[in-house]
């Protein structure tokens, strides 16, 4: 009896050892075939909805006449690159990008100079109202450009900026600091402080530790805060047509408006444009992917 009861228990000790390997054990994160469809699914129609609005431009750019987004079944049979020869040859296509890179650029360098030594300042130094400093640059985001764009216009006159590259770069500055100034002062808050420390106990001033120990480490906030300026300057409509009052020096945000006209709209070539306008912005974009992520999200961990 006993010898029974002994062998019963070791074979149900047996079968609890052997039990849980035999299925299959799900490790965390490991997804089901069924999730796994599912989020590949939701993948793919995400990926198309954002290419769709791309490709159904550059089918648009394809055809010859302005009235062709009416009936777009029409293109395939007369699909052209005539509006792209047009807009290369017969407009100020290569003036538009010209200064469009100047603005683009020169706001991207001045302003992320600027937000940078203004974020770092408030991260490290606690000089009399600097948390009010902070939040006076947040509240200059709240006035909508209508209201700003009588006074700034009053200014720029009256220093003679008016049509001048440099008076549409201050504008643009204006605008793209004080986010950009919030979004790296957040960064340099989670750079350790004993790195500014071991910079002085070396014999380098504030301005030293900064441009030689710092500014490498934040080079993927600083990556943001470019692409966000570049970006701002690049499409920035109102104020570029407000500003700029030469063919030649116009944006092309702005010349794109030079195809359309009270009675007619060139859309052919309007979207021949856009296609040309994403280039830049594309080239821009790849250069500074790598530090996108990582820049987007180490600003929010501290602070």
């Amino acid at each position: 009896m006993s010898t029974t009861t002994v062998e019963t228990s070791a074979e149900v000790k047996k079968e609890i050892r052997v039990a849980p390997t035999q299925g299959k054990v799900r490790r965390r994160g490991d997804r089901s075939l069924t999730g796994s469809l599912v989020s590949h699914g939701i993948l793919i129609v995400a990926s198309l909805a954002a290419l769709f609005p791309i490709a159904w431009l550059v089918f648009l750019s394809l055809g010859p006449d302005k009235d062709d987004y009416l009936h777009p079944g029409e293109i395939w049979g007369k699909m052209t690159l005539d509006n792209y020869s047009f807009v290369l040859q017969d407009t100020n296509f290569f003036d538009w990008l010209t200064s469009t890179l100047i603005v683009s650029l020169g706001t991207t360098v001045i302003g992320v100079m600027i937000a940078a030594t203004t974020g770092y300042a408030v991260s490290r130094m606690r000089f009399p109202g600097y948390k009010k400093f902070m939040w006076v640059l947040l509240v200059t985001q709240m006035f909508p450009i209508a209201v700003l764009i009588v006074p700034m216009y009053q200014i720029m006159s009256e220093l003679q900026l008016i049509d001048s590259y440099l008076g549409l770069i201050l504008v643009y500055c204006s605008t793209a600091v004080p986010y950009c100034a919030w979004l790296l002062k957040g960064y340099f808050d989670t750079i350790p402080f004993e790195i500014d420390e071991a910079g002085r106990v070396d014999g380098l001033s504030p301005f030293g530790t900064f441009l030689r120990l710092i500014l490498p480490l934040a080079k993927p906030g600083l990556a943001v805060a470019g692409f966000y300026s570049f970006i701002t300057a690049f499409g920035e409509v109102a104020f570029a047509s407000t500003f700029m009052l030469s063919d030649t020096k116009y944006t092309f945000a702005v010349a794109l408006q030079t195809f359309v006209s009270e009675h007619d709209a060139q859309r052919q070539l309007m979207a021949a444009t856009a296609v040309l306008i994403a280039i830049p912005v594309s080239a821009f974009f790849y250069l500074v992917q790598k530090n996108l992520v990582t820049g987007l999200t180490a600003g929010g961990t501290k602070g």
